[in-house]
Order: C-alpha cells, then structure tokens, then sequence
C-alpha cells in the first residue's frame, strides 16, 4: 500500500480495504507499545484529532487530575498489518499524545524526540537520519506457551541452511515488514545461538524510532504465531553474546552529508569529530536511556562484543564508537552501546542532542584507539585515557541524575517519571534474592 497522505485516502481506504478495526497506537516512557483499538466506523473521528484515552492507566503519563488525553494520529504511518486475516483487517496508525487543549503532551516519547530534531533544525541541520540494527533471540516454548531458552538452533554467525531452524520464521518477518513498506537491508543469523538481526533502511529520526517500534511488534507477534517467542531482552543467557541495537547516525544540511570531508585523512568533518566528542562525554549519563535495563549492563561486560568502554575508532570493534567503512553520502557514527530494550524516540533524542552538545561546544575527541581495548590491562586503558560505561543500573541512574543536557533533553516530565520508575525497578532487583545467591551460599554457610 503507498503512503496514503490525506484523511479522505485513509477513511476511503479503510472501507475499500475490508477493515474492521484500528489501532492507535503511542509508547509509553519506558518503551513500550500501547494502543486504543478503534472500530472502521470511528475512523472519521480518529482523523480528525478526536480520539480520547484516559492517560492516567498509563505507566509514568499523567497527573490523575489531568487524565484525559487526545491521540493525534501521524496520517504517514497508516499501515494494514500483513499478519492479520485476509477478511476483516487490522490497520494502525502511529499517533501523538496531546493534552485537552491542544498543546503536544511533555510526557509523550515522540514529541520528546521531536523536540530535539527541531533544535537541529535551529542549529541548521534539516536531517538527521537514523539506520538502527536490532538483534534478537527466538526461543522454544514449553507446553504451557511459556518461553524457555532453549534455541533448538546449532547454526553460528551468518550461517545457512538446515541448521537455521529460525530462518523461516526471520523470513516470514522480513516479508511481513517490506508489505509494510520497510525495505529490508540484510537479514542474518547472529554470532549465539538463537539470536537474528533483520537490518532495515536508514531513516529520518522519527520515522527510524516508530520503525523501531513497529519491527518489534512484528517479530514478536511472528514469531509467537509460529510457536516461538522472540525476546529482545538485552542478555537472556549467561555466557553467550547479548542482544544489541547499534545506532547509525548522520547529520544532513541541504541534501548533504555534513560529516564527510574529502580533505581529512580520515574523510571526517570538523562536526563529525565535535559529534563523536559530544556522545564520548554524555554516553555514560544517557547510560540509563540506551541501556535501560537491570539485565542491560550484564551484556556490556568485556569478551562478548559488546562495547563497555569509552573510546572511538574508524576500524576497531571493540570501540564504543566506530566510524563504518563507506564515505561520501554514507558516512555515520555508529554508537554501539544502545540496546533493543530502550526507548528508540528517547535514546535516538539524547543521541543527537548529545552530538548537537559537542558541535555546539566545538568539542575534540580523545585521540582515535585503533588497538583491542579488551586486551589491554587497567592501566594501559588508564594511560590512554579510557573511562568505562556504567557497570549497573543504579550507576547509569546516578549519571544520569547529574547529566543537565540529558534531563533538559527529557524535559522534567519524563525525567523524574523514567528515574522514578528506574529506581524502583533496581530496588526490587536489589532485594530480590537470586538463584546464583541460593547456589553460592546455602551450602557453605
């Protein structure tokens, strides 16, 4: 289906098309998907503005005196989901939360990144693109449904064939997201077992984050329909490689790539330096927000790919950032820390306002690190001048806490709600005793 731009394509759409339901959909702060289901007679109403929802049963949304709110769908994001019967479709719009008299919502993630795409745009940026690469695992369910971590997989990095016993199910999702207008990069096994990457196509910002949001709900719902259960749980098995969410970013002005300069040795620009030197310094206080799990800083541990220092490089792997290979139109900086549990509208949003930091500032970066970081010792690393990431959620919190660019990049609102939130999760973790604990300590003591 083309982008349908007009209320009048989508009301007409929604009757030619045989669909009986609508899903307006929005994200709460924590990342997750929420939606109103509508029936096709209320698509008049749902175009224009008039939708309500009672934002107070939402997770970190509003002051219950304050509850109602109105859903303003995105007219580009209409799509009829592929995975749904022939009869009786299933069709969705992406949508902004506003308040009652008409002003965009503080709390909502989307006017949260928007926000800080049009402080590029003051600073004269018109684009900034975003191409996000999101691993997962697919699990076997037991007899109850319930995921286990059994793979039933033996196949490694990029393999193919029999051994892939999740390829059709990768395959299935890959043909579902290009019906949905996504156009499919690569698709391959990843380095554990169980674990897949479908890559898609770069994007402007807003549309990359609701991408985000839409691959997600595709794959799990894919892969549930085929009797697995996908997880995009950062680290779900001790021992093997995490699951990561790589993010490709550029700054365009004009139609043109404002981070390649032929003249460098390295074909970077003066603002690509200044961009990487703005993330260096605010990576650990967005920490929370790229990494916003309990179980996200047990896969930024050295020896599995992950990155967990601080440090750039236009070849090294084990470089918080890297600088891909392609030059021209296509150069980027790819941080590599995010991973698939994050909010992709806040982290893309304190993404570019941390570069933005850096630019704005005139920042330098540390000299580039072209040696493996993992094999140096502590003190090499010190010499160098390599700070790590976060080593817990309760660390990322607290830097976050004083990191003034990336509360003010939040706004207020969702800064004290996500802290809020964040504590008590590690608080219940905290207190929590675990089967490690018990297997550790109940003989011997």
């Amino acid at each position: 289906m083309t982008h349908l731009q007009t209320k009048e394509d989508i009301i007409r759409a929604v009757k030619e098309e045989d669909i009986e339901f609508i899903r307006l959909q929005f994200t709460d702060i924590f990342g997750q998907l929420k939606n109103v289901a509508i029936t096709a007679s209320q698509i008049e109403k749902a175009v224009n503005n008039q939708c309500m929802f009672d934002g107070s049963s939402i997770d970190g949304f509003v002051r219950i005196d304050e509850s109602d709110q109105y859903l303003y769908p995105d007219l580009r994001t209409f799509r009829v989901f592929p995975w749904r019967p022939g009869h009786g479709k299933v069709a969705r719009l992406i949508c902004d939360v506003y308040n009652t008299d008409g002003t965009p919502f503080v709390g909502d993630p989307r006017d949260v990144l928007k926000r800080a795409i049009q402080k590029a745009r003051d600073m004269g940026f018109d684009t900034f693109n975003v191409g996000p690469e999101a691993e997962f695992f697919l699990f076997q369910t037991d007899d109850d449904g319930k995921p286990t971590t059994k793979t039933n997989d033996e196949a490694g990095y990029f393999d193919l064939g029999p051994l892939d016993h999740g390829e059709s199910t990768r395959r299935e999702i890959c043909m579902a997201l290009e019906q949905m207008n996504f156009e499919i990069e690569a698709s391959h096994h990843e380095c554990a077992q169980g674990q897949h990457e479908i890559d898609f196509k770069y994007a402007e910002a807003l549309h990359a984050a609701d991408n985000i949001m839409t691959f997600k709900l595709a794959v799990k719902t894919i892969a549930q329909k085929n009797g697995l259960h996908a997880t995009f749980m950062p680290k779900p098995i001790f021992g093997v490689a995490g699951s990561g969410m790589h993010t490709n970013m550029s700054l365009f002005r004009d139609g043109k790539n404002v981070f390649y300069d032929p003249n460098d040795e390295r074909g970077l620009s003066r603002e690509a330096y200044s961009f990487i030197a703005g993330l260096l310094r605010h990576v650990p206080g967005m920490a929370a927000i790229t990494n916003p799990l309990v179980n996200s800083y047990k896969r930024l541990v050295p020896g599995y790919e992950a990155p967990c220092y601080l440090a750039w490089s236009a070849s090294n792997r084990s470089a918080l950032i890297r600088i891909p290979a392609s030059r021209g139109q296509s150069t980027r900086v790819e941080l590599r820390s995010p991973d698939p549990a994050c909010n992709p509208y806040l982290a893309f949003a304190v993404c570019l306002t941390a570069g933005l930091d850096g630019i704005e500032k005139g920042l330098v970066p540390p000299a580039e690190i072209t040696k493996n970081i993992y094999a140096m010792d502590p003190a090499t690393r010190e010499a160098h001048g390599i700070a790590s990431l976060p080593g817990s959620l309760e660390e990322a919190i607290r830097l976050m806490e004083g990191d003034r660019l990336v509360l003010d990049t939040l706004g207020e609102h969702v800064a004290n709600n996500y802290i809020e939130g964040k504590k008590k999760e590690w608080d219940e973790y905290r207190t929590r005793v675990s089967s490690w604990e018990r297997e550790k300590y109940i003989i011997n003591y």
